[in-house]
């Protein structure tokens, strides 16, 4: 995996040393600037319609024209060549209907921006119908594993071993995203007020409780080792933190305290949901709290305490 913790494209785009296609350029663009759109984000459209991209002058291409000819510019697609595409990508098994579905959703919102600007009269994507997806349980820690991490395990006494504690602290204790965690600066902390100031997705803010022990903590890591640079969390050099960094703490800590399969930032945002929803926390609440622009989105939490209930009553009930 590259350093910046994102997976290579599964097809490997031919104009990748090039400059981009004009309309995905100016796509790109129109999502950074002006829907303000993380890093994140705007990296997997790009990834996602590089891919479309490369299948579609591959499935267009003469390969036996006599002289070169300028390849099919993506502006052109049609229904059928959105279906081909899917059709390939099913054909990879490393690839769910999920991730597939999310593709779609990439190239909607590009064809989308093309016919809003009358680049193109008819989106290719009318006919397109997204695939049937299982609803996915969101993973997260269980509750004496998260008992463990917190009581048992220990943190070098060093610069890295508490910033270590203090990223696995803020993603557990807030719930907040791994973008919007590298986001932190010191003075989105008010310690007179107990609460953390976020920039979430499309640079909407919110407040954020933080729990008296984490505050002090807080206080205390940024006397000790704050930098001139303002940010919350860094590297070693005092640099804003990235995410292969964030990601490599959160899987070395959870591999010592828990057998979950998966091990990321993002599972500790759902352990914190799980375990508020667990403990009788209003789905609304949460709701806020996550970021979350509507209910349905917090809603797979409440699946997560279903699941639990079911095994609390398979095992108890006499009946079961």
């Amino acid at each position: 995996m590259p350093a910046d913790g994102f997976p290579p494209p599964l097809v490997h785009h031919p104009a990748a040393e090039v400059p981009l296609n004009p309309a995905l350029a100016s796509f790109l663009a129109y999502i950074k600037h002006q829907k303000r759109y993380s890093e994140h984000t705007v990296r997997a459209y790009r990834t996602d319609l590089w891919q479309f991209e490369a299948f579609y002058i591959k499935l267009n291409q003469d390969g036996e024209a006599a002289s070169p000819a300028p390849p099919p510019d993506l502006v052109q697609a049609q229904p059928g060549d959105v279906r081909a595409w899917v059709v390939s990508l099913m054909d990879d098994e490393r690839i769910s209907p999920r991730s597939i579905n999310r593709k779609l959703a990439s190239l909607r919102a590009f064809y989308k921006f093309l016919h809003r600007r009358a680049d193109i009269g008819r989106t290719p994507m009318q006919k397109v119908r997204l695939l049937k997806a299982d609803r996915k349980i969101s993973p997260f820690v269980p509750r004496p594993d998260t008992e463990r991490m917190a009581e048992q395990l220990q943190f070098a006494d060093d610069f890295s071993g508490q910033r270590d504690k203090l990223v696995v602290e803020l993603l557990y204790g807030t719930g907040i995203r791994l973008s919007e965690l590298i986001g932190l600066h010191l003075r989105d902390v008010n310690f007179y007020e107990g609460t953390l100031k976020v920039w979430g997705k499309k640079n909407k803010q919110r407040l954020v409780p933080i729990h008296p022990p984490l505050l002090e903590f807080i206080k205390a890591f940024s006397q000790r080792f704050g930098t001139a640079s303002g940010w919350l969390i860094t590297t070693n050099q005092g640099e804003q933190a990235y995410p292969a960094l964030i990601y490599r703490t959160v899987r070395r800590v959870l591999d010592q305290v828990t057998t979950v399969e998966r091990r990321s930032p993002h599972v500790l945002r759902h352990t914190f949901a799980t375990h508020l929803l667990d403990h009788g926390a209003d789905l609304n609440a949460i709701k806020d709290l996550l970021g979350h622009s509507s209910l349905a989105s917090t809603q797979v939490y409440a699946h997560n305490s279903i699941e639990k209930l079911k095994k609390v009553f398979e095992q108890a009930h006499p009946k079961a």
